[in-house]
């Protein structure tokens, strides 16, 4: 196969048809290099070639010389030899040499010294026939021309181990692991819940407090009183968002009760009366045997006690203002909120309750739980509060459980009860978690029956 010729020793390397075998003329390849000359009749067959000095050998094929031999015969192209393996199981490239004879050694196997590839270059011969071998051949008796060897070169070093290749390939991500997955279900469940649990108290507050049922002994009550029934609501909070529509669901709730009395212990609104009225007015539609009663709370007092106390009076409540009513069975008394102090109008103990007669029951109606001890301190049976709003939803839990002695429910304080309404309404947000909305229904026991 022909390629280019290096020049070895000055002269030039011709482009010339290879042998195939037989006594057919080979076909030419096209030139690709300055002709050599020499002093023979034949040329040989260029291959790829470099340099031989101690760059290493290279490999090439012999091809038969142009024209007749001598004896007559036409030479013939060697078979390929297998390359002869080093030593030190590189595979090295072989470059003929020159023997100063009229045979061309052609080079088999050879090693590069300093361990780099090389390319076959083909070397002149005094005869003047130049032949490359691209691998080495075995001798062959019938044809004279060529001789098979093995170029001596010094053995090169061994070649450096490559990098060992890892026997299992690096394991890719394929996704989350499984603590981030787990993280992350739970992160999911604990928002959905989140979600869910906030969505469930905001239906319960717009739907409307449902009605709780609570029994409460006194012992000054009299027989023909057992059974009497207070219906008790507080902390409604009428406002943008709780309007006229909720409270018709709350006078509504209290009127299936068919109370003996309807007590509203505070914090009925939270805005004027000029922009909650109308919110207001299902009010008068409350229905009791014994009447409706109404206390301020602290929210009354930031939107206008005085107006609000005017409004629910009109709207046919009797507002108790530091006084007291006498009942057929028990005394009624009502005190303003803690919060009106800084109005002048703060809570009188005194006045409700100095002159009334110990022998009677007494129900008072406080908006705030705290002033249960003033209450213990005048004889009170019960009193029925609010403000609270049992917590409403985490932390107010923890600030309503901090400030007050009751959250929610019936507690016992010496003689005295004190019993607190988780409230209709919701301040603030709209929604309710664990602390649901409710109307209390107190039913008075006596316990001469």
């Amino acid at each position: 196969m022909p390629g280019t010729a290096s020049q070895a020793n000055g002269g030039d390397a011709a482009s010339a048809p290879q042998g195939n075998g037989g006594d057919a003329t080979s076909t030419p390849a096209p030139p690709t290099s300055t002709p050599q000359a020499n002093a023979g009749d034949a040329a040989s067959a260029p291959v790829p070639a470099s340099q031989s000095g101690g760059a290493g050998a290279a490999v090439a094929t012999a091809a038969t010389a142009a024209g007749p031999q001598p004896d007559g015969s036409t030479p013939q192209a060697p078979a390929p030899a297998a390359p002869a393996p080093q030593a030190n199981g590189s595979a090295a490239t072989s470059a003929p040499q020159a023997n100063g004879s009229g045979a061309t050694l052609v080079s088999g196997t050879a090693s590069q010294a300093n361990g780099s590839p090389a390319t076959p270059a083909p070397q002149a011969n005094a005869s003047g026939a130049t032949s490359v071998s691209a691998t080495a051949s075995q001798p062959d008796p019938s044809r004279s021309a060529i001789v098979s060897a093995t170029a001596p070169h010094p053995r090169a070093d061994p070649a450096p181990d490559a990098p060992e290749a890892s026997a299992r390939p690096a394991a890719t991500p394929t996704g989350p692991s499984r603590r981030l997955f787990v993280s992350r279900v739970v992160a999911g469940a604990a928002a959905a819940a989140a979600v869910g649990t906030v969505g469930y108290g905001t239906y319960g507050v717009l739907r409307g407090p449902k009605v709780k049922r609570v029994t409460v002994p006194l012992a000054k009550l009299p027989r023909g009183a057992h059974g009497y029934r207070i219906a008790v609501v507080s902390d409604v909070h009428l406002g943008p968002v709780l309007g006229r529509g909720f409270a018709q669901k709350v006078v509504d709730t209290i009127n299936s009760t068919q109370p003996d009395l309807i007590a509203v212990v505070g914090d009925l609104v939270d805005g004027s009366v000029k922009d909650l009225g109308p919110a207001a007015a299902p009010l008068a539609q409350l229905r009791a045997r014994h009447g409706s009663y109404f206390v301020t709370g602290n929210h009354e007092y930031f939107s206008g006690a005085g107006q609000w106390v005017e409004e629910v009076r009109r709207l046919g409540l009797d507002p108790l203002e530091n006084a007291r009513r006498e009942m057929p069975y028990f005394d009624l008394a009502g005190v303003n909120d803690i919060a009106g102090e800084d109005e002048g109008q703060g809570p009188d103990f005194a006045k409700a309750l100095g002159d009334r007669d110990t022998a009677r029951a007494c129900v008072l109606l406080a908006h705030q739980p705290v002033q249960i001890h003033d209450a213990v301190e005048h004889g009170v049976d019960l009193q029925l509060s609010g403000h609270t709003h049992g917590g409403q939803l985490w932390p107010g839990n923890l600030l309503a459980a901090g400030a007050n002695p009751t959250v929610a429910g019936l507690d016992r304080y010496g003689d005295t009860q004190l019993y607190v309404s988780r409230g209709a309404g919701a301040w603030g947000p709209p929604t309710r978690v664990g602390a649901p909305s409710d109307i209390t229904l107190i039913e008075l026991a006596s316990k001469q029956a």
